[in-house]
């Protein structure tokens, strides 16, 4: 995908992606599996979804792909072929795949608001998919993490930071219904359900945040140089917390916005 052009810390993100993880479970529920689909899981990031996926489907198979090495190396390291047969990683980019008419299923979260040309996602889902295949994506939608995101521009425009973020250009693709049905008709993808959905992402206290925001938000990270990187990210939390205390269990909310997508291949 798009993110491709960064160096993504594989462990450190499986560290702090329980949200995620939490959010891919629901959505697999939606998927009402049989067990014997072969699945494509795009954007499959350290493989833990992937192999929970892998284990609902005892007759079939998943393929898991993602552009980073250093997420499709842990998950390699992390889930064996001996103990998850069904279960093959790919590094490939999902603007390349070049899959055709091999999936019952195209599955994806928390991974495609990487990518911006979403029509081109689409068209090559679409082609990877079997006439009456389906897919189910949950991605950051419009308005996604409004709040972190303006906390973030206000640190780029103090004068400490402000000449590492010249140029800078938004990188995430966060879409709403009006713009996504046109292009799923224009993929050959009959839509059952296009909706965007309100999250509640908790960190547990300072350092959740500050780990999530290292691990997760590196359009921004790294642009500061590394020796500067972990008093960008400090000051990025108490900015935050400061907005948006804690709660009287210390955890702290950011809000969060998903597109949910459904459709099947006609």
């Amino acid at each position: 995908m798009e993110n491709n052009k960064y160096s993504w810390d594989s462990h450190d993100y499986a560290r702090h992606s329980t949200a995620q993880f939490a959010w891919a479970t629901e959505l697999i529920a939606k998927l009402n599996l049989s067990g014997s689909e072969n699945l494509l899981d795009m954007g499959c990031g350290d493989g833990k979804v992937s192999a929970a996926l892998a284990s609902m489907l005892p007759r079939g198979r998943v393929t898991a792909i993602d552009s980073s090495p250093d997420m499709i190396g842990l998950a390699r390291e992390t889930h064996a072929p001996d103990t998850f047969p069904n279960l093959t990683f790919l590094l490939k980019d999902v603007l390349d795949m070049d899959f055709s008419d091999a999936f019952d299923i195209a599955f994806s979260n928390a991974a495609l608001h990487w990518v911006k040309d979403h029509e081109r996602v689409l068209a090559n889902t679409s082609r990877a998919l079997k006439t009456g295949g389906r897919l189910l994506f949950q991605m950051g939608g419009r308005g996604n993490a409004s709040e972190i995101l303006d906390t973030f521009g206000q640190l780029m425009g103090e004068p400490a930071w402000r000449a590492y973020f010249e140029g800078f250009v938004f990188p995430y693709g966060f879409h709403g219904p009006e713009e996504y049905r046109p292009w799923l008709n224009k993929a050959g993808l009959r839509e059952h359900r296009v909706e965007l959905l309100p999250k509640d992402m908790t960190q547990a206290g300072k350092e959740g945040l500050a780990g999530w925001i290292r691990t997760t938000w590196l359009p921004y990270t790294r642009r500061v140089p590394e020796d500067l990187r972990g008093e960008f990210i400090s000051a990025i939390t108490d900015a935050y917390i400061k907005a948006h205390p804690a709660d009287e269990k210390g955890f702290v909310h950011v809000p969060m916005v998903r597109l949910e997508v459904e459709a099947v291949k006609v």
